[in-house]
């Protein structure tokens, strides 16, 4: 049953938006990539072949940028964040993992229990991108092992992402949105709920423009478009924008009133990312496409001020230590 906060008539200036956050944007997005992992995960029990599966691993891939960047509470429990989508991997562990796993035929694929164990390098979207896309992988029979895992971790990811639409539903829902009130210790003041999501708000911003658009981006004289996210299923363009249009639903949601800034500022970066013609910045090696995915990745971090204006204003706070810091 779906939980209830109706909270917002007794919320201070400096909380308004943390229910209507909650309730209106986060739980249904948890939900949305809880149906679409179930789906994936029921597709490859009917038929596991790579084919079969691309489409609903799309759709599934869809539903997580709604909800990426929303690196606090059960997102980012039991490393599930990392697990879910293990990027940037900038030590190619992705690769060599699944490559052992299928040399090897792990044992581990045989239930979800033993593949919850694996490695985070073998689990999620950039394993399961591995097995579905990429030549030297996906041309695997119905009857052999690599099918077998590829059930495995969609079955994996089916149920991360269970278990996250459930908790922030049955617990964490209301422990945001009780900040401050007697007996919740993760968060003591309402300021703290409001920072906590206001910081994964900029975070989610920041993450667009420096890795999602940094990383393919390079240097001038060392692009490096393979660095690219979810390039092999061709949707790293595709990924920026699922991206900043979750986070508009989010901003505005935190807001908790009129934000002209940030709907011109979302509007004008995402009519510059479907404009591009670069599903997977492969242009970044071309000064022309370079300049358009600089130009857009200028467009994403334009918004972090109008952010600060319309939403760190009002709820009192400012941006934060995030959860990419270091990386």
């Amino acid at each position: 049953m779906r939980l209830i906060l109706a909270l917002a008539f007794a919320a201070g200036p400096a909380f308004a938006g943390v229910p209507e956050a909650v309730n209106d944007h986060i739980l249904p997005m948890t939900a949305r990539f809880s149906e679409a992992a179930e789906n994936l995960s029921t597709s490859a029990k009917n038929d596991c072949t790579a084919n079969a599966l691309q489409d609903d691993f799309q759709a599934a891939f869809d539903a997580w940028m709604g909800i990426s960047y929303l690196r606090i509470g059960p997102v980012e429990q039991d490393g599930r964040a990392l697990a879910i989508q293990f990027w940037p991997d900038t030590r190619g562990l992705v690769p060599r993992t699944v490559a052992r796993l299928i040399a090897d035929k792990d044992a581990a694929a045989q239930t979800t229990k033993q593949f919850a164990d694996v490695s985070i390098a073998g689990r999620g979207f950039a394993a399961l991108e591995r097995v579905l896309f990429e030549p030297e992988f996906s041309a695997y029979a119905p009857d052999s092992y690599t099918c077998t895992l590829a059930q495995a971790m969609s079955a994996d990811l089916a149920q991360m992402a269970d278990a996250i639409a459930k908790e922030w539903r049955d617990e964490y829902a209301q422990t945001v949105t009780s900040a401050g009130d007697a007996g919740n210790t993760t968060f003591l003041t309402k300021s703290e709920a409001a920072q906590a999501l206001y910081t994964t708000l900029t975070t989610g911003i920041e993450l667009n423009a420096d890795q999602r658009l940094g990383r393919p981006l390079g240097t001038f004289d060392r692009p490096r478009p393979t660095r690219a996210e979810a390039y092999r299923s061709g949707r790293s363009l595709r990924n920026v924008i699922l991206s900043l249009e979750s986070l508009h639903g989010f901003a505005q949601a935190l807001a908790d009133g009129p934000t002209p800034q940030i709907d011109v500022g979302f509007d004008i970066a995402l009519q510059t990312a479907r404009d591009l013609d670069d599903p997977i910045f492969a242009g970044v090696a071309d000064p022309q496409g370079r300049l358009q995915v600089e130009i857009l990745q200028q467009k994403i971090k334009a918004l972090l001020p109008a952010i600060a204006n319309e939403v760190g204003v009002p709820l009192g706070v400012s941006a934060g230590f995030n959860a990419t810091d270091g990386d």
